[in-house]
């Protein structure tokens, strides 16, 4: 290989948490020829960049024995990757508009392929962030290109049940949200420290999820899942307006209880005018080691309230350890333990959602200009 050849190929490297070239993010530096051996300079945000290890050992594959070197990124390559991801992000402007767009995502507009995915329930304890984490690793499983939105802002847990070992990026006004098990994530547990509580009214709770959306690198994932707080408040109503096509997904358990409360959390997002998809039910069943089924918080009241919303029951989870030990460690249960019943059932639950489809199909040649 020569040493254009060689430049060529490793320009073309993809890397993984922006899924761009190594040319396009200016990640490549000098490539030189030292009597045969070849030297790659490695050019990045930071010198600890997350990926660094993949990177290397795909430079590696196309130059064996190379001399790789990494450098950190001065104030103007900075700036330059920030300008590169931002104009990459940005919806095309429309009818009248000439740099105002450049502050809109592209997968916020209504022609983006992306599909955003509340996971609500309108109470706390049912178990939507082990449904948020592991339905999305069984669709980046698919294939997909996922992201999670740690909208919970009070009670954030994500990046611990994710695993996330590191935290975002920041370039200026633009967040690189971290990567683990295929699937992007930005939290404000990513923010704060972990045992500091979050004390905000109103109006900064609605900034900082704006922010959490509008400048993060989300690309234009094919599914977009959000991690509802509890309740029908501050931060609901504020991402029904920042997301007005997010499609509502309801958890609940089968007890009566929370069945009735996850309800007023679907009648709520109907009066905001938000798609309701289905209903997840959670901790359905406990099977114990000789195959005996129990039924600990009851039965029947996912299908109940899937019947009253006129929605399907998409899944039933079953209650295993292996789930809460998996949120615990890190290592969520479709990816330590793929064979479980358990993960099964995500992996299920991951299928019908793919196949449903958006909620509103929006189509280019309708569009009104």
């Amino acid at each position: 290989m020569t040493l254009d050849q060689l430049r060529s190929a490793l320009a073309a490297i993809v890397e993984p948490q922006l899924v761009r070239t190594l040319g396009e993010l200016g990640f490549l530096g000098e490539v030189r020829d030292d009597n045969g051996s070849f030297g790659v300079q490695l050019v990045l945000p930071v010198t600890q960049w997350p990926n660094l290890a993949l990177l290397e050992a795909a430079v590696d594959a196309l130059a064996p024995g190379a001399t790789i070197t990494v450098s950190a990124m001065n104030e103007e390559q900075l700036l330059g990757l920030r300008n590169f991801l931002r104009g990459a992000m940005a919806a095309p402007p429309g009818p009248g508009q000439h740099g105002e767009h450049e502050t809109t995502p592209r997968f916020l507009d209504t022609l983006s392929k992306t599909r955003v995915l509340g996971i609500s329930s309108g109470k706390g304890g049912v178990g939507k962030s082990s449904i948020t984490v592991n339905l999305a690793i069984a669709l980046a499983q698919l294939g997909y290109q996922v992201g999670i939105l740690d909208a919970d802002v009070y009670g954030f847990s994500v990046p611990k049940m994710l695993g996330a070992v590191s935290d975002p990026i920041v370039l200026g006004d633009t967040v690189i949200p971290t990567l683990a098990h295929g699937v992007r994530c930005v939290s404000m547990g990513y923010f704060v420290p972990d045992e500091q509580p979050v004390i905000w009214r109103g109006p900064m709770l609605h900034k900082a999820i704006e922010q959490l959306v509008t400048e993060a690198w989300w690309d234009e994932p094919d599914f977009l899942l959000i991690d509802m707080p509890p309740g029908t408040g501050d931060v609901a109503l504020t991402l029904s307006e920042v997301l007005p096509r997010i499609e509502m997904y309801v958890v609940t358990t089968p007890q009566a209880a929370a069945q009735r409360v996850a309800q007023r959390s679907a009648y709520a997002a109907r009066k905001l005018k938000l798609a309701v998809r289905g209903v997840i039910e959670n901790m359905s069943w406990f099977c114990a080691d000789d195959g005996t089924r129990y039924e600990i918080f009851g039965a029947g009241g996912g299908a109940q309230l899937a019947q009253e919303l006129g929605i399907g029951l998409l899944a039933q989870i079953p209650l295993e350890m292996k789930l809460r030990e998996g949120g615990d460690s890190g290592q969520p249960v479709v990816v330590s333990a793929p064979d479980s019943e358990v993960a099964q059932a995500f992996r299920a639950l991951a299928h019908t959602v793919a196949a449903q489809g958006p909620a509103r199909v929006y189509r280019q040649e309708l569009k009104l200009v």
